[in-house]
């Protein structure tokens, strides 16, 4: 189900803004600065298993032919819709990179694909995490809702939403089951005051 497949200015802008940020979060991880190796505390390898549903979103929603780059035609014929959702979808992947680059660079040594706690671990709330708990995750669903935006295609998007939030839910639950453990009150103190992911939805 494609949602259109006349390019045009706005979306083809959108989705070059968007592949430079694709790129810039890529570079977030692979040049960040690498802090001394800390030792690991305790692991939880369940978290793996949100992260393969996380990259089957991303792939599905990537996976199809980008032979265009349209937005719905919410109002046929207007530039200015257009143009609109053009700037929202690029706002959405400007702003999920900030969240992802600036919580990567506070988490520094704390930054793992496993959730897992090392040796000295702390409870890091200010930065992003005064925004939301899991800063990265939310960088992660705004580019894929940004991607899908750019590719132009509903049923993909749809579909990899579905893979996404379940798979970003068990690895949110799975290190926080870690914090839980290592800061008791402290870390339910934080998060009766922080949203998980999105402030006022969860």
């Amino acid at each position: 189900m494609e949602i259109s497949s006349t390019p045009h200015l706005a979306a083809r802008v959108a989705f070059y803004a968007v592949i430079v940020c694709w790129w810039i979060f890529g570079l977030t991880f692979w040049l960040r600065k690498r802090p001394p190796r800390a030792r690991e505390a305790k692991r939880d390898w369940t978290s793996l298993i949100g992260l393969s549903l996380q990259a089957a979103g991303y792939f599905c929603v990537w996976s199809f032919p980008l032979r265009q780059r349209q937005f719905s035609r919410v109002a046929p014929g207007s530039p200015a819709v257009e143009w609109g959702l053009a700037v929202l979808t690029v706002a959405i992947a400007v702003a999920s990179v900030w969240l992802v680059n600036a919580a990567a660079r506070r988490l520094g040594k704390q930054w793992a694909l496993a959730a897992r706690l090392v040796e000295g671990h702390t409870l890091i709330q200010d930065g992003p995490y005064r925004i939301v708990r899991n800063p990265i995750y939310a960088g992660m669903f705004g580019m894929l809702l940004a991607t899908g935006l750019a590719v132009a295609q509903w049923i993909p998007l749809l579909i990899a939403i579905v893979l996404f939030i379940p798979g970003t839910y068990i690895r949110i639950r799975s290190e926080e089951r870690l914090l839980r453990q290592a800061f008791g009150p402290e870390f339910e103190a934080y998060a009766r005051n922080v949203p998980a992911l999105i402030p006022g939805i969860y």
